[in-house]
């Protein structure tokens, strides 16, 4: 199915077109359907970085709650947070789900932060890009859909945020398989576009949007996909 009547401006999702132009496509058409998404949300580098750790296993709305938990305490900072005590900071994320376990994590990262950098994410995220990533992996549990998003929107470097939304509209479209792996996933991407801070967050954040309006996992609209 094709996009509007004029042939010049057409844009099409064709399997047979070469991948490097069928991801460039997929992009320009998600693009033009939704437009920009204005994504990540939050204040700060920081702000930001929090999100992406309570994000997990949780959607946006209550992270969001958890966050204004954070800001009427008045301990989004990275040493006012890392001074709370664990029971603390757990009481004040609770929105977020798995508090306990979010806790600990956010308590990891941010031992990291502190001793390691004083405190300072600009000082952390001097880092090379790989460098950086291979930081955040060695905190337990941050994974890599966690570590690429603040890569991604809270230290602007240009690696590509792989999340289930991706994996399901890629298999679903013959891009890969259904039980590719986080770095296959990720290389279709990186391999085939220059490494850009702005387009791998408005690309990711279209996923998203293809991925919760049309792409669900139950009962997809498939029909009226801009990608069908």
């Amino acid at each position: 199915m094709r996009l509007g009547n004029n042939t010049k401006d057409t844009l099409s999702l064709d399997i047979r077109m070469k991948p490097k132009l069928l991801v460039q496509n997929t992009y320009s058409i998600l693009y033009r359907h939704f437009g920009p998404q204005h994504w990540w949300p939050g204040d700060t580098p920081f702000e930001i970085t929090v999100g992406a750790i309570l994000t997990q296993n949780t959607n946006w709305g209550n992270v969001e709650k958890a966050i204004s938990n954070l800001k009427r305490a008045v301990v989004l900072r990275p040493r006012k947070l890392y001074a709370l005590p664990e029971k603390k900071l757990a009481g004040l994320i609770r929105p977020s789900g798995y508090f306990n376990i979010k806790a600990k994590r956010l308590r990891a990262f941010l031992t990291l932060l502190c001793n390691r950098y004083g405190g300072s994410l600009k000082r952390m995220f001097r880092l090379p890009l790989q460098e950086l990533r291979e930081e955040l992996l060695s905190i337990n549990g941050i994974g890599e859909e966690t570590a690429d998003s603040i890569i991604l929107y809270a230290a602007d470097k240009p690696t590509f945020v792989v999340d289930a939304y991706t994996r399901r509209i890629l298999s679903r479209h013959g891009l890969c398989s259904p039980d590719a792996g986080y770095a296959a996933v990720k290389d279709i991407f990186e391999s085939r576009l220059k490494p850009d801070v702005k387009m791998f967050n408005e690309y990711h954040a279209l996923l998203v949007r293809l991925g919760k309006v049309f792409c669900r996992p139950r009962n997809p609209f498939c029909a009226e996909c801009p990608l069908t």
